[in-house]
Formats: C-alpha cells, structure tokens, sequence
C-alpha cells in the first residue's frame, strides 16, 4: 500500500509539473490557452501586460477586440482562471488603440488608451480597488497636447507608453505620439491625477507634413529610461535608421555617458543622439520593436532591416565593451498582412515580431516564417549576441502567431513569460480577428 500511495503521489506531481510547464511541448499555436479569444494589439504601447503579486498572484493585460472594444484581463495563477473586463466599448476597430497598464504602489492598476491618431485625448482610467478589475473610477481625459507652442502642427493623439522612477519620487512619465506627430512626454508627480503640458521629445528635420519617429522606451525603475527611436516610418524613409538615448537626472544621455543635453533643452534631433544602424550607409531602412536594460545597465534592442519590402530581417544590438554590437539574427520572411489577391499591401513592413526578455534581455523571443506560416520562438545567447540557440515554442500552426510580447515583472517560478497574437484574419490593422494566446497549453483541446 506504500509503494501504491508514494506512487500515486509522483504521478499527481508530475501532472503538476506539466500543467506548469507545457509550454515545453511544441505544439501548434491554436492549442495554447487564450488569454482572449478576440483581441489584438500593435506593439507601439506598452507595457502590453504586467505580473503583480500582493494579495493575488496574477496577471493583467489588455487589448483592442475585433468589435472596438477596450478590455482588460486578468490571470489568476493560483486559480487558473481569467476574469475579463470591458473598459470602453465600441471606441474604434484599430489595433493602435490597445491600452497600456502599469500598477501603482496600493496594487490599483492605471489603464491608458487612445484612438488611432485622433483629436480626441489619451483616456487614463484607474481602478477603484487594489488587484481587482471589476470597478474602475470615471474615466478621464488627458488633453495633454501643447496647443499653443505647437499652433497649426497636428494635434492628435496615438499610442501611449509608461513607466516610473522611483529615485525620484515616483513620477510617472507618459509618453505618446501627440503633437506635430512627433513622440511627445509628460510627467505626473502625484501618480496621474495631475500632469506636466506635453513636449516634444524628438523632432527630426520637417522634410514632409507629419514625419513621425517611433520609439519605444524602457525603464529600470528606479532612474534611467532608454530610448530607441527612428527617423519616422519606413514606408516613408527609405534610409530610416535607429537610435538611442537615455534619460537620467534630468537629462538626455548617450550609452557612453556622455550627456547629449539638459531635459529641459529638449526637443532632441536624431542625429544628436547614438546612431545604432545607420541605414544610409546600407540602404536598407529598419524599424524598431523593442528595448531593455542588462544587468550592468547597459541597454540592448532589437529591430528589423528590410533590404526589400518582403525580406524582414531581424538584428539584435548591445552596448558592449564602449560600443555598439549589431548581429543578424534571422531572415523572418515578408509581412505577415493577409494581402487580398491582386491588391497592394498597404503594410509590407509589419514584421511578425520580435522582443526582448526585459528581466534576462539575452532572450529573445520572435517570429518568423516557417513553411508558409509565422511560429514563434524562444532565442538565447550565452556571448552577447554572438552565438544563439533556439527553440520552437509554436510548430505546425493552423494560422500565424506574431507579435509576441514578454510579461513584465513575470513570476521566476512560474511558466507564463510571452504572449502573442495568433491570427485568423488579418488584412489591415482596421480589420482583424485575432486572439491573444499565453505560453499555457489549453488542457482542454
């Protein structure tokens, strides 16, 4: 009866075990548990979705549904179980409008969204309790936008992305695409009931009405932000380049230390920062996907080059040893759109995706093309880049699997680290059916 006992024992913990790290077995991307079964996302806001444990060990996250839809999640770890929220219906079917969330200190989450390059302002809602997404407080508009400074530039609002600096005083810093159509920035000193008017952050030669950079940023949380930045869009630049500068005690900084400028002399020209890729040099433009900080500080990012339109290429690029480090990683294959037949793509520069491991940035996880459709994997190197290995996290998908996105503050002990989109149709970013998928296999399917 022993032997029956301690065996039935094993098999119980094995079960466990594998519930915990399915994510080991490489499956098609449709047998993964939905975080959402309709929900999609760009990856131009973030963070995307957070871990926080207090009274709760769960996982929020939002998206932008088929339908318009605002809605936030959450994941209870201890449960297994996603109890989902519609925070604003029917705002607009783009998926440039899926929130961005971050915790404060009590454990309420902050929500901020807006639609895709409106007049109408970013809107910042807030929950009423602390790990609890069922009661939120009025919503508010954040008409941030300097309309005076900027009189006669646009005035519109995209994409909005956020972090907090606790040395000092916990500020939260919001930043957006708003006026002029340039990354714009404002600061909140009371955990966003009040904020700074908005700025300029980055303003490249107006060669063209509306030239945009995008950027993304990331954040130690204590007192540095890294930036990665572009000339504007690729389908406009065909030598757009990246580049990098950092924030900290009140000024802009390049990765060698040497100050670029006071904060306050913003804003800032591309040139006057580091230049990571120059695509002059190659005449093959990039884009930017994401950016981290390493364990010394120092920040690593990854981005796409296009020698042509359907040839995405993915780079990973270090600060190492008093320089810039860029090594090839893969060729990912062409845009991953679904392009009605006999029209032109109107997006050929949508990657399927890459992103860094924000807490071990030596991770990598993308997605590329494999006979015909997009899976996701996990790429880890051991030599800053210089050597990888890989493995398949998705394998003989039905549909595609992009835009994969790394959990910030993720739980060390458990499995769910990414997750991504799996795509049942997708022709343009206002016409979509997408679901949001985490490293989890469904025990159902």
């Amino acid at each position: 009866m022993r032997v029956i006992a301690c065996s039935l024992i094993l098999v119980a913990i094995s079960i466990v075990a594998c519930r915990q790290t399915g994510s080991d077995s490489i499956t098609k991307g449709e047998s993964f548990r939905s975080f959402a079964p309709d929900g999609g996302w760009c990856w131009f806001s973030d963070p995307r979705a957070v871990h926080y444990k207090g009274q709760y060990n769960r996982t929020y996250a939002g998206w932008v549904n088929s339908s318009g839809d605002i809605e936030i999640a959450s994941y209870d770890h201890d449960r297994e179980q996603i109890e989902t929220k519609v925070l604003h219906a029917n705002l607009e079917v783009d998926d440039h409008d899926n929130p961005s969330l971050i915790i404060d200190k009590d454990g309420k989450l902050l929500v901020f969204y807006s639609k895709h390059a409106h007049e109408e302002p970013i809107l910042l809602m807030r929950s009423v309790n602390a790990e609890d997404i069922s009661s939120w407080e009025p919503v508010r508009q954040l008409a941030l936008n300097d309309s005076v400074t900027y009189a006669g530039l646009s005035d519109t609002y995209t994409y909005a992305s956020l972090c907090r600096l606790a040395d000092e005083n916990d500020n939260l810093f919001l930043f957006w695409r708003g006026a002029d159509f340039k990354p714009n920035f404002s600061v909140s000193a009371d955990n966003g009931d009040n904020w700074s008017t908005g700025k300029i952050m980055i303003l490249p030669e107006r060669i063209y009405n509306n030239r945009r950079p995008y950027f993304k940023i990331a954040s130690n949380g204590k007192n540095t932000i890294h930036f990665a930045f572009t000339d504007g869009h690729p389908n406009m630049e065909p030598t757009n380049s990246v580049y990098y500068a950092a924030y900290r005690d009140s000024a802009l900084y390049k990765a060698n230390g040497e100050k670029i400028m006071d904060w306050s002399a913003l804003p800032l020209q591309p040139r006057q920062a580091d230049v990571v890729y120059d695509a002059a040099q190659t005449n093959e433009k990039a884009w930017i996907w994401d950016i981290a900080e390493d364990e010394e500080g120092n920040p690593v990012m990854v981005y796409t080059r296009f020698p042509n339109d359907s040839t995405h290429v993915y780079y990973y690029s270090l600060w190492n040893e008093g320089t810039w480090n860029n090594y090839e990683l893969v060729n990912s294959g062409s845009w991953f759109p679904q392009t009605p037949e006999g029209v032109k793509e109107r997006e050929p520069n949508y990657s399927g995706g890459i992103v860094l491991d924000h807490q071990d940035p030596s991770i990598v996880y993308l997605s590329r093309e494999k006979n015909g459709v997009f899976e996701i994997e996990k790429w880890t190197t051991a030599d800053n880049g210089k050597n990888w290995t890989t493995r398949e996290i998705t394998r003989d998908s039905e549909h595609d699997n992009v835009r994969p996105f790394v959990i910030r503050n993720y739980d060390d002990q458990d499995s769910l680290r990414v997750l991504w989109l799996n795509v049942t149709r997708y022709t343009h970013y206002t016409d979509y059916q997408t679901s949001v998928k985490m490293n989890i296999h469904d025990t159902t399917k």
